[in-house]
């Protein structure tokens, strides 16, 4: 596993240079979120600062009522991740249009046009994800690497395997990332993940449903659905499945 996610509708680069601190390793948990009820939306803010291969690393969540879109198609100069908690997300990229559902994905490269708006009849929840790296972009990479993409959760097949299973949803450079993997993981009753460990990449966990429990440092942290949990480079940590039957996360790297 790896890392990453979104925050706060504050501009980008204002905040880069004013309010970035290190991303510390918890559990930021859903329910203690604040909250912003703006004409169309309401946002919940969730993390904001810096990681050892990122100047920014900002996370929100959405919530779209019927028929809104949170603003215009736009582009910007960072590198964006969505990912849809609840509902349906019609998601446009550079004049290509495809209406999503929970679980799905898209990832917007610097620079390339894109919008999003909830045409249903009920709410549609989603997460942000906004981040620049400390070394320069590089576009061509980006473009190599197929661009900006959605990924359909019912295009990504479950595959089953001794502990739960999973779906892996992209592996791949991008403008601002060496590496961005993605997958979810699904983990069956009282098992662990795997035993403590760390890697170079940091790492963002994002709980789907149930509970679990995180070791980060030796510490015990409990998550339930909608909680994000950070893990920077090199910090032991380990989830365990403390639900009955089975939980499942998103889990993702980049560096």
């Amino acid at each position: 596993m790896k890392s990453c996610i979104a925050v706060f509708v504050v501009p980008f680069l204002t905040t880069t240079l004013t309010l970035a601190q290190p991303i510390e390793s918890k559990v930021y948990v859903w329910a203690k979120a604040s909250t912003v009820k703006k004409e169309n939306s309401e946002q919940r803010a969730i993390l904001q600062g810096t990681s050892i291969d990122f100047q920014h690393i900002e996370i929100h969540a959405t919530t779209l009522p019927p028929h809104q879109a949170p603003h215009p198609a736009h582009t910007h100069d960072d590198e964006e991740l969505i990912i849809i908690k609840e509902g349906k997300l019609t998601i446009t990229i550079n004049g290509k249009t495809r209406t999503l559902g929970t679980g799905s994905i898209a990832l917007f490269m610097p620079g390339d046009k894109h919008g999003f708006d909830n045409k249903e009849d009920s709410p549609a929840t989603y997460y942000v994800m906004r981040y620049a790296s400390k070394e320069p972009k590089d576009m061509e990479r980006g473009k190599k690497a197929g661009g900006s993409f959605w990924v359909d959760w019912n295009d990504v097949p479950f595959q089953p395997h001794d502990k739960g299973g999973i779906r892996r949803m992209f592996d791949r450079p991008t403008a601002m990332t060496k590496r961005f993997e993605m997958h979810v993981t699904t983990l069956n009753e009282d098992l662990w993940s795997h035993p403590p460990h760390t890697h170079r990449a940091a790492e963002i966990l994002l709980m789907v449903d149930s509970t679990a429990q995180e070791s980060i440092q030796g510490g015990l942290h409990p998550a339930t659905a909608g909680d994000l949990i950070f893990l920077e480079s090199n910090v032991p940590h380990a989830i365990q499945n403390t639900s009955r039957g089975t939980c499942t996360y998103f889990a993702f790297q980049f560096e």
